[in-house]
């Protein structure tokens, strides 16, 4: 377990002073005038973005609720929080890959990711560098992360290493998950995607029917609305291209004031995918998800497929290569009878929102060039 040496060998002398090593569950907190980031050491999640002045977690998800024992306490053992890194898949391994222990969205959300330590002197509570090592996969991932100025906004760049000699196909998605409080009834989801399809199609031809945002199809059959989704007819995930240069989401709770969303170059992330998850009639929770692929299937599927709506859905690193992929996510204060994202804008720098429903009413954030 990797856990133990990596903690022995933090001395007091060597933690940055924005890591909280003695937690049962180590986390990195970066923080500025408007926000704070908190990172799980345990599987690299950001686990935590909230507005100084609130407790308000939008990525209030822990994926041991999911799992074998929910009714029991936590582990402390790596796993997927909040907005986790699936990499080197997203989706199932082979059954072949399962029997050598390769689990569902490979292994950076299970593995103990490390922090470089600042230069002596140059302390910096907005900005780090996070690194993890995915020994299956022969991967390595650096993590850079930036609060932005004095804004409710944070900055990734990850840059993906082949370690091994060879070239390999895999994947990188990211995976925020909301929850409640955050996630409720007046919870609006919007997103640029536009053509669409269900992940419950089998294939060789999961495109057929196609949607189109905000459309999608329930498990029986019926036509639904993800902006706004009805607990009585909810799809498992469905899967949308990008056909503009800048892609994004965003989830907004005009009863709790608090908008939460990303932003990314669809050259990086050509594909946005909703997950939800139903229990006793209750939507719980919400995946808001971007990433290089929009098929939930093992990497021989995908190499199969190839293509879906002219969008590749695997891509190639080769021996020595390092791919980086960058994101930002923001948080943004709303009025009440806030009706949705309308038009979302990254023009020089600034996040430009228009609010849904001809109110005129605009929200903006100055981020800076990123993409």
């Amino acid at each position: 377990m990797r856990s133990v040496p990596f903690l022995l060998a933090l001395t007091a002398a060597s933690i940055p002073t924005n890591m909280n090593a003695s937690d049962p569950r180590p986390s990195l907190i970066l923080e500025n005038a408007r926000a704070r980031l908190v990172t799980d050491l345990g599987g690299g999640s950001i686990a935590s973005f909230t507005l100084t002045d609130s407790d308000l977690n939008p990525l209030n998800w822990d994926s041991w609720s999911l799992g074998p024992t929910p009714e029991l306490p936590p582990t402390p053992d790596p796993r997927g929080m909040g907005h986790f890194l699936c990499l080197d898949r997203w989706g199932p391994a082979t059954p072949a890959e399962e029997a050598h222990g390769m689990g569902p969205h490979g292994e950076a959300s299970v593995v103990w990711w490390h922090v470089d330590p600042p230069p002596a002197g140059e302390a910096d509570r907005t900005t780090a560098r996070l690194s993890a090592t995915l020994p299956m996969a022969g991967l390595r991932v650096d993590r850079d992360v930036a609060l932005i100025g004095d804004q409710s906004c944070f900055v990734v760049t990850e840059t993906i290493i082949n370690t091994r000699p060879l070239g390999r196909v895999y994947n990188c998605v990211q995976h925020p998950s909301i929850a409640a409080p955050f996630l409720g009834p007046s919870t609006i989801v919007d997103c640029n995607g536009t053509r669409g399809f269900m992940q419950a199609t089998p294939l060789p031809n999961p495109e057929d029917p196609e949607v189109r945002w905000p459309a999608a199809l329930s498990p029986s059959g019926t036509e639904v609305d993800m902006r706004h989704l009805d607990p009585s007819a909810v799809p498992w995930v469905v899967s949308y291209i990008i056909e503009e240069p800048v892609g994004w989401i965003t989830a907004a709770n005009p009863d709790k004031g608090l908008l939460l969303g990303y932003l990314w170059s669809t050259k990086d992330y050509p594909w946005v995918s909703h997950w939800a998850h139903l229990e006793n009639g209750k939507i719980l929770y919400r995946g808001l998800e971007f990433g290089t692929t929009g098929l939930h299937q093992p990497e021989p599927a995908l190499v199969e497929k190839g293509r879906i709506f002219d969008r590749r859905l695997i891509r190639y690193i080769d021996a020595d290569e390092s791919q980086a992929f960058r994101y930002a996510g923001f948080l943004l204060e709303i009025p009440a009878d806030y009706a949705g994202t309308g038009i979302l804008v990254f023009e020089d720098g600034v996040v430009r929102i228009e609010e849904r429903g001809g109110r005129n009413r605009i929200l903006t954030l100055k981020i800076g060039r990123i993409f």
